[in-house]
């Protein structure tokens, strides 16, 4: 039992902390909901409150079935819960083998879902807050270089543009300087009209896919590492759920056999009791 007691509290113990991180998720996705304005763009893929809604949502039903199937030894909800995570898991295996496979398909999907955050950008606050952190962090402009700006109305470069920030970057594309106390927010005025031999003592002119990209090759071990830790942690629970799956099904059937075993003394003792009673003495 004791055996069995380690598997059960373990998984009840992994399932709940993940349990209060979605929960966590959930809260944070419906205050930056509710706290936006109502005519806010609400697209999965560029809205971050919506993906945090939805993926703490799927993350609390399933450790919520992991949870309570391990506290209450339900094998309907391990079962469940274990068939979810392996089809998560296999997912995973797949979309690693197809990005590896179709590297250049999936480099233009995802050149695509980063022009169309651009185009959203003031439309979002979150939006708008997510890629001015990913510009300042990976020291990028754009999605290729600083000139995709344009496809944005308001940094658009044309004439016929009546906005203040027209031909401009936003300020997270600015360098820092090593001194700087005060945040110049208007720093990328007008850069898109610069070379890029100019503009990149002022501005970084490096696209932010290629920043990424560059981060990942250049942090191989981590990113293989912060993978293969979470694959291993998924195998890790399947095998838990398994294992309590396993002895509860093992004690189900000793019960029941129990239980036939007790069912034939009675009707052995129903139908020959003196037999019976000498087998008691």
């Amino acid at each position: 039992m004791r055996g069995y007691r380690g598997i059960k509290y373990t998984l009840f113990i992994f399932c709940y902390f993940f349990w209060v991180v979605s929960a966590v998720l959930i809260a944070v996705g419906i205050y930056a909901k509710v706290a936006k304005e109502k005519d806010v763009v609400d697209t999965l893929t560029i809205d971050p409150a919506l993906l945090l809604i939805i993926v703490g949502s799927w993350m609390f039903l399933i450790t919520f079935l992991g949870c309570f199937g391990a506290l209450r030894n339900a094998t309907c909800l391990l079962k469940t819960f274990l068939a979810i995570l392996a089809v998560i898991f296999l997912l995973q295996i797949a979309a690693g083998a197809v990005g590896y496979i179709f590297t250049d398909m999936v480099m233009e999907r995802t050149e695509k879902l980063m022009m169309k955050a651009i185009v959203g950008y003031r439309e979002d606050e979150d939006l708008e807050n997510a890629i001015d952190y990913i510009q300042k962090k990976f020291q990028c402009c754009g999605v290729e270089n600083y000139e995709d700006w344009s496809h944005n109305v308001y940094f658009n470069c044309s004439e016929s543009n009546p906005s203040l920030e027209a031909c401009g970057v936003p300020f997270s594309c600015c360098v820092r300087l090593q001194n700087q106390t005060v945040l110049n927010t208007m720093c990328g005025y007008g850069m898109q009209q610069e070379q890029k031999g100019s503009a990149k003592g002022d501005i970084f002119t490096i696209g932010c896919l290629e920043k990424i990209i560059m981060w990942a090759q250049n942090n191989l071990l981590l990113v293989a590492g912060l993978t293969a830790g979470l694959l291993l942690l998924e195998v890790c629970m399947m095998s838990l759920a398994g294992a309590q799956i396993a002895w509860i099904q093992k004690v189900q059937r000793r019960q029941k056999e129990n239980e036939a075993q007790s069912r034939d003394k009675r009707k052995e003792r129903l139908w020959f009791p003196a037999f019976a009673d000498f087998d008691d003495e």
